[in-house]
């Protein structure tokens, strides 16, 4: 897809990703990957990344937060994100399973997965949906996106998505928003 942009994820792709994900030989381990995808807006680099450190708070509880670390994230551009609701049962559960230690998602072999690895699991998994044009940046931008058309009535501002996503531009952040044409012409017709 070079030169293109991962397309953004309907409600129900996202259903389908989850439910690819149950079906395969590392359930909750998938499910996982999907959520911290869409419902934090990692990258797969940040994914593969990702350590129990970041996530749990004081307690040894999944926190509130993930602290993403700047060795872990691109261009060093470490962020605080507010866990999703569903993302902190998903990281529980799992946190149950394997001891919560050292990397979050695993390979088949106990080692840490690579970024090529997430990113080669995403395009298996869009394969197996039936989604084509989406790739392992398909969640991020669909939580970006998400979080754009929402961010007014959370009382925040572009900024705010701008800080989440871990971007230094707020250009870079606007190229990722996918537009809405309904919502245009809303808009057009309440001024």
């Amino acid at each position: 897809m070079p030169g293109k942009q991962a397309k953004i994820l309907s409600d129900q792709q996202i259903k389908s990703l989850l439910v690819f994900a149950s079906s395969t030989r590392y359930p909750c381990r998938d499910r996982l990957i999907v959520l911290l995808s869409v419902k934090a807006g990692l990258r797969a680099g940040e994914i593969a990344k990702l350590t129990w450190d970041m996530v749990l708070g004081p307690t040894g509880e999944v926190g509130s937060v993930i602290e993403l670390r700047d060795w872990a994230a691109k261009k060093n551009s470490g962020r605080l994100i507010t866990i999703h609701p569903t993302l902190r049962t998903a990281l529980a559960a799992w946190r149950k399973l394997t001891g919560g230690t050292g990397p979050i998602i695993r390979s088949e072999r106990g080692g840490p997965m690579t970024p090529v690895s997430i990113v080669n699991w995403f395009a298996v998994a869009y394969r197996a949906v039936g989604l084509n044009g989406c790739s392992s940046h398909s969640g991020r931008r669909t939580f970006i996106t998400r979080a754009a058309r929402l961010v007014h009535k959370a009382g925040g501002s572009l900024r705010d998505v701008q800080l989440l996503a871990g971007h230094r531009s707020i250009q870079t952040t606007q190229r990722y928003i996918d537009g809405d044409s309904d919502a245009q012409r809303k808009l057009v017709s309440m001024i």
